[in-house]
């Protein structure tokens, strides 16, 4: 992980970008009914328990986690079970010599090596075949095969000793006046901006746009981004922030939220489903940095806290 200092100054380092398009008018939160809070609110509070209970016990939980080998300069890795090979997983559900992977341009060339080595991609037994960014089934074990223009693989051991580091999450109590539904500014010359990561990758995003809304009587406004990665639709952005309550009350690198369209074209960009990148809880993730524009003076007080996993 990095550390705070460094943190700071590889924030530093991101580029202002473009030109602000002009600002409109910060939007005010949401008005709801009694009977809209009360359940909005279960919702979320349901939303919190089966994310509580996912890292507890799920098979891609982020505590699941046990080693990630990068392909770096390496066109192909093997996975087995000896240890010659480059994902070495000793598990007795795995083959001495399972799966080749090769990178193939936005995918993954996979194919058993070993007689009887089969892997499963959503159920579906393969020998061979081309996999997108995605998760298989070797063995007892899932494999996320990661892209992100560096890719990796990352391991999920169902028994990994990472469980007993559980120890729950937490959240801001949900606070209803801290969801918007707005416009997205859009930005005049959408450019190709530098998003640093938590493992010193630089990762390239399209600047499309900024929200502006109101945190009390505060305007406030936010940078939203679509990775240019694989995987990523050309209609997915993503925003990631970081506040007056980073390094204090929530994680230090800072936290992310995913705007969702609306038929009329709008946005609801509701901040307490705001939540912690997967490196808040495993080294084994490439998560982004906010960038520089992205920093809010302001307290966001809703959202997933910091639960101190490091």
């Amino acid at each position: 992980m990095l550390r705070l200092a460094l943190l700071a100054l590889l924030l530093t380092l991101l580029p202002a970008g473009a030109a602000s398009a002009a600002r409109v008018s910060a939007a005010n939160p949401v008005r709801l009914t009694p009977a809209e809070t009360d359940s909005l609110t279960q919702a979320i509070l349901k939303d919190r328990a089966d994310t509580e209970q996912s890292l507890k016990s799920g098979a891609t939980s982020y505590l699941a986690t046990v080693q990630r080998v990068d392909f770096g300069t390496k066109r192909t890795l093997t996975v087995g079970r000896d240890p010659d090979n480059d994902v070495c997983i000793a598990d007795p559900s795995v083959s001495p010599h399972h799966l080749g992977m090769s990178v193939s341009g936005d995918s993954f060339d996979v194919a058993t090596v070993d007689p009887g080595a089969v892997y499963r991609v959503k159920g579906e037994v393969r020998t061979r075949g081309t996999v997108g960014p995605a998760s298989i089934g070797v063995g007892d074990l899932t494999l996320r095969l990661s892209h992100q223009r560096f890719p990796a693989i990352i391991v999920f051991d169902p028994k990994s000793p990472g469980f007993a580091r559980y120890k729950g999450l937490k959240w801001f109590p949900v606070d209803l006046s801290r969801r918007y539904l707005l416009p997205l500014t859009p930005n005049p010359r959408p450019d190709t901006i530098v998003i640093l990561s938590t493992r010193g990758n630089r990762r390239h995003a399209v600047r499309t746009g900024w929200f502006d809304f109101r945190v009390g009587g505060t305007p406030c406004r936010l940078e939203a981004t679509r990775l240019l990665e694989p995987g990523v639709g050309e209609n997915d952005i993503s925003v990631f922030f970081r506040d007056a309550t980073t390094g204090k009350e929530t994680y230090a690198t800072g936290r992310y939220v995913d705007p969702v369209r609306q038929p009329d074209g709008r946005y609801l960009l509701d901040l307490n489903l705001a939540y912690n990148p997967a490196c808040a809880v495993s080294e084994h993730y490439n998560c982004p940095i906010p960038p520089r524009a992205n920093v809010l003076k302001v307290p966001i007080r809703a959202g997933e806290m910091d639960a101190g996993y490091h």
